[in-house]
C-alpha cells in the first residue's frame, strides 16, 4: 500500500487545476487504471466510482483555483507541487492504516522537467509542519517522481483518473453558471468552443469571466481583439 498522486488541468485557460492522491494497494484498484487521457470519459467515471467505493482505498483531492494561478508571486511548477501535497494530506486525513509503512511511500507524476527536484519539493511540502495551516505531526514520507508515472504505475494512474473526473465535474458546473452562452467547452485554449465563449463573454462584459485564468496569453489575445474591434467600430 502506498500513495499515488497526479494532477489534471494544468494547461487550460478556464477552471481550476485539480490534484488527486490515491492511497491503495494496486490489487484493490481497477485493473485498467492508467493515464486518464487514454481512457474514455464514461470508463473514467465508472473507475472513479469504484476507486472511491473501495473500503481499503483512501482518496484526497485539492483544487487550485484560477485566482491562485494568476498570482504574480507563484508559478505553475510550485502550484503543482502544492496541489499534489494538499491532495496527499487530504488522503491521509482519515488516519494511517496499520500496514502503510514508515516512511510513507509516495509516487508522483513529475510536474517539473527535473524528476528529482519535483520529488524533493513535494516531500518537503508534505512533511512541512507549517504547510496547509500547520500540522504538529506531519507525515514522514519517501517520495519518488517520474514523467509518465500515470502510465506505468497503477496507483498514480488511479489518481490521474480521480483528478480528471473531479475537473470534468467542476467544468460541468462552470458551464451551468453561464446559461446565456453555447457552452464553455473543455477550457483548453485550443478548444474552439472555449475560445468562442471567451470572445462572446468579453464582447458582452468587457472583461474575462471569473472562471478564466486571466494571466494566460489566451485571455490577453481575446481582450486585445475586443479592444481592436471597438477601435475599428469607432
Amino acid at each position: 500500500m502506498y500513495l499515488g498522486v497526479d494532477e489534471a488541468g494544468k494547461g487550460p485557460v478556464l477552471g481550476p487545476m485539480v490534484a488527486a492522491a490515491v492511497l491503495a494497494d494496486p490489487a484493490d484498484l481497477p485493473v485498467d487504471a492508467d493515464d486518464s487521457k487514454r481512457i474514455a470519459p464514461s470508463r473514467r467515471e465508472s473507475m472513479d466510482d469504484a476507486i472511491r467505493a473501495a473500503d481499503a482505498v483512501a482518496v484526497g483531492v485539492a483544487f487550485v483555483e484560477p485566482a491562485e494561478i494568476d498570482r504574480p508571486d507563484t508559478d505553475m511548477n510550485t502550484l503543482t507541487v502544492r496541489g499534489q501535497a494538499l491532495a496527499v494530506r487530504d488522503a491521509l486525513a482519515g488516519g494511517l492504516p496499520a500496514d502503510l509503512g514508515d516512511p510513507i511511500r509516495v509516487v508522483a507524476d513529475a510536474g517539473d522537467t527535473s524528476e528529482a527536484r519535483f520529488a524533493r519539493r513535494l516531500g518537503a511540502f508534505i512533511a512541512d509542519s507549517d504547510f496547509d495551516g500547520g500540522d504538529p505531526d506531519p507525515p514522514d514520507v519517501a517520495v519518488s517522481a517520474a514523467h509518465g508515472a500515470d502510465e506505468t504505475d497503477p496507483v498514480v494512474g488511479a489518481a490521474s483518473v480521480v483528478a480528471k473526473v473531479a475537473r470534468d465535474e467542476r467544468m460541468a458546473a462552470i458551464d451551468a453558471d453561464y446559461p446565456a452562452y453555447d457552452g464553455v467547452g473543455s477550457g483548453y485554449p485550443s478548444d474552439p468552443t472555449t475560445r468562442e465563449f471567451l470572445r462572446a463573454y468579453v464582447a458582452d462584459h468587457g472583461d474575462v469571466p471569473d472562471c478564466a485564468r486571466r494571466s494566460w496569453a489566451t485571455c490577453d489575445d481575446v481582450l486585445a481583439a475586443a479592444e481592436q474591434s471597438g477601435l475599428d467600430e469607432f
